[in-house]
């Protein structure tokens, strides 16, 4: 028997408490990052986690002392049944957030303060409708706006996930920004990584350095505060003098925070994955149908966890490559 409150600990001593659920790989858009441009190829639904499954799975997480759930996709609401999960890990004892690319957020707002999900995440690369339009292939510029300001007028904690690329949207780094003068919103720059067929080049990202050098440039050092960092956290945030909201940023390659990882992620058709780059991935799904323990299988894969960045070094050697081009396309992981 297994006792609540243990932990996901892996063999440098990090402990898991942190689980990342992706719903489905589909999505109605298709931003380029994400999606290779030719999509991924559709499955049948048997070979993805039903309601009943993925509720099951969480909750045997909980038991080994998961505290936090967050929903992801591809885009998470619109998976069937959706609700019907939201509403199933709400009952657990945990932290319930969700990352979403806001074009059905108004349909599920009710259902959000229903259960008392607070923390939502947007992607959202560009404050320029073309340019939307040319990042996600679909034009729902205004409608993500829209749900962004229906989630501030209620109250919600709203993150905004901005995915930088060099040539592409590295000049919006100021209006994103400005962006939080007046709205109690975080803006999240993030690096760009890579995944299969979206077609990174170590040029193309956007370092720490280089986001905090135009942010120096634009404003007065005086008035740029670091904000208070918390345990896990994974962006280094800050704040303009006399704005209401706030800035972060996630270096995942130049400026990485594998030392205190905690976060596990369950792709859609029930696998486990112990590091964003890795394609080291225990069948929680398959064993679980057979009707297997899954608790041994959790704790065997992050026990096998690397020290960093699935032993990823610099992304540039061949080896590395070898690694993550072996990885999932990032609308198949799930963020």
């Amino acid at each position: 028997m297994i006792k609540k409150n243990n932990h996901i600990i892996d063999s440098f001593g990090r402990a898991h408490d942190y689980l990342r659920i992706s719903l489905t790989e589909r999505c109605n858009l298709r931003c380029f990052y994400c999606m290779p441009e030719e999509g991924i190829a559709l499955r049948d639904k048997a070979e993805f986690m039903n309601a009943e499954e993925l509720l099951f799975i969480a909750n045997s997480f909980v038991d080994l002392g998961v505290k936090k759930i967050r929903l992801t996709g591809g885009e998470p609401l619109i998976k069937k049944n959706a609700d019907i999960i939201i509403k199933g890990l709400s009952d657990l004892p945990i932290e319930l957030a969700i990352t979403t690319n806001g074009i059905l957020v108004d349909r599920f707002i009710d259902l959000f303060k229903e259960v008392g999900l607070k923390s939502v995440n947007i992607s959202l690369d560009t404050l320029n409708q073309e340019k939307f339009k040319s990042i996600t292939r679909r034009d729902y510029f205004d409608r993500v706006l829209s749900n962004i300001n229906l989630l501030i007028k209620e109250k919600f904690l709203v993150k905004i996930n901005v995915v930088l690329i060099k040539g592409v949207n590295d000049d919006e780094v100021i209006d994103f920004i400005n962006w939080t003068k007046d709205l109690s919103i975080q803006v999240r720059f993030i690096e760009f990584m890579p995944f299969d067929g979206n077609g990174w080049k170590k040029d193309k990202s956007i370092s720490f350095n280089e986001i905090m050098s135009k942010v120096y440039c634009n404003y007065n050092d005086g008035s740029v505060k670091s904000v208070f960092k918390k345990a896990n956290d994974t962006s280094k945030n800050f704040l303009i003098d006399g704005y209401k909201g706030s800035f972060g940023i996630i270096s995942t390659i130049t400026n990485p925070f594998c030392d205190f990882c905690n976060r596990i992620r369950l792709t859609a058709d029930g696998k486990i994955k112990n590091c964003l780059f890795s394609s080291d991935e225990s069948d929680l799904l398959s064993s679980l149908r057979r009707g297997e323990d899954i608790h041994k299988l959790i704790l065997n894969n992050i026990n096998r966890k690397k020290i960093s960045k699935a032993g990823i070094k610099s992304f540039n050697s061949v080896d590395d490559q070898l690694i993550f081009s072996k990885n999932r396309s990032m609308v198949s992981i799930g963020g």
